[in-house]
C-alpha cells in the first residue's frame, strides 16, 4: 500500500506497532546482554518466561509474540526459532459497561470542550480510540448526518451515525477552536491529538465524575453497544456502526445487556400462570 492510498488512521497504527516491536526487542537485547540477532532457542523461551513472570496480560505478552515472531522471521529470516514462540488464549471477559446516568456524569465532568467532544463522539458513535482522533473535520457529514470512518480496524471504511446532540456539541467545539484539518488537533496543530492524550482525559474525566469503576476510552464503546441493544436495535445493525467483522463479537454484548436480560420472563413463571390457570374456580 503506498503512502499516497493509505489512511492517517492506517499509518497511525502502523508506526504504533513498529513502536511497540521495537520496544520489546529492546528489552529482548537489554534481557540478553547482547545483539538480539544472537538469541537462541533457549534465550527465547528464557525471555518469554521473564514476560510472564513480570505479570503482564495476555495481550502483552501476545504483542511480545508477535514483535519476535516478525524479528526472526521477517527481519533476520530465522524461520526455525520462531516455532519456540507461542501465542496464549485469552480468557474471554464480559466488557466493562457504565450506566447511561454514569455517562452523562463522565462526559459533563470531560476537562474542556475539546475533551468533552471528542469523548461524546467515542460514545455517541461508538468509535474506538485511534478512530476518534483521526478524525477530520470533512468526516462530519452534517447532510447525511453520518460521520465517515476512514480504514478503521480491519482496513475497512465505514459510516455511524451523527445524532443530532452530538453534532450541535461539534459545531461547538467547531466555532470555539476552528480546527481545519483534524477535528481534534494535537498540541502541535499539525498533528492529531495522541490516543494517551484522549485515554487520559477519560481516565481524568471518570474520576471527577467519582465513577467507581476501571473506565477506559473502550469502556464507551461498550456502552454504546449495550445500549443500543438494551433499546432493540437490531444486533446486526450494531455490527455494522461498530465495524466488526464476525457477528460473534457483536454477539458479546447480549451477555452484558442489563435490561434485555432483566426483562426477560423465565420460564417458571410460565409455568406458574399455566398452573394458576388450571385451578378449578371457588
Amino acid at each position: 500500500m503506498t503512502d499516497e492510498a493509505m489512511s492517517p488512521l492506517r499509518r497511525r497504527m502502523i508506526e504504533e506497532t513498529q513502536q511497540d516491536y521495537v520496544q520489546i526487542i529492546k528489552k529482548l537485547a537489554a534481557f540478553l546482554g547482547r545483539s538480539p540477532d544472537t538469541a537462541t532457542f533457549e534465550d527465547l523461551r528464557r525471555f518469554q518466561l521473564h514476560v510472564v513472570a513480570s505479570g503482564v496480560g495476555a495481550a502483552a505478552i501476545n504483542r511480545h509474540v508477535s514483535a519476535l515472531r516478525f524479528f526472526f522471521r521477517v527481519t533476520l529470516k530465522r524461520y526455525a526459532i520462531v516455532e519456540h514462540t507461542h501465542f496464549i488464549h485469552e480468557p474471554c471477559k464480559l466488557p466493562l459497561v457504565l450506566s447511561q446516568q454514569e455517562v452523562a456524569r463522565l462526559l459533563d465532568a470531560a476537562p474542556g470542550l475539546k475533551y468533552k467532544a471528542a469523548l461524546s463522539v467515542a460514545y455517541g458513535a461508538g468509535l474506538r480510540a485511534a478512530e476518534v482522533v483521526s478524525l477530520k473535520v470533512c468526516d462530519i457529514d452534517s447532510k447525511r448526518m453520518v460521520i465517515r470512518v476512514e480504514q478503521g480496524k480491519g482496513r475497512k471504511d465505514r459510516n455511524v451515525m451523527l445524532s443530532p446532540l452530538l453534532l450541535d456539541l461539534l459545531r461547538e467545539w467547531w466555532k470555539a477552536a476552528r480546527p481545519r484539518g483534524w477535528l481534534f488537533p494535537g498540541r502541535d496543530p499539525v498533528q492529531p491529538m495522541t490516543t494517551r492524550q484522549l485515554n487520559r482525559a477519560c481516565h481524568a474525566a471518570a474520576q471527577l465524575a467519582e465513577i467507581d469503576k476501571r473506565v477506559s476510552l473502550h469502556t464507551l464503546r461498550h456502552s454504546f453497544a449495550t445500549h443500543l441493544l438494551e433499546h432493540n436495535t437490531d444486533i446486526r445493525v450494531i455490527q455494522v456502526l461498530l465495524g466488526h467483522a464476525k457477528l460473534e463479537n457483536t454477539a458479546l454484548y447480549t451477555r452484558v445487556a442489563t435490561k434485555t436480560i432483566s426483562e426477560v420472563v423465565s420460564p417458571l413463571e410460565h409455568i406458574a400462570q399455566k398452573l394458576k390457570s388450571a385451578e378449578p374456580p371457588t
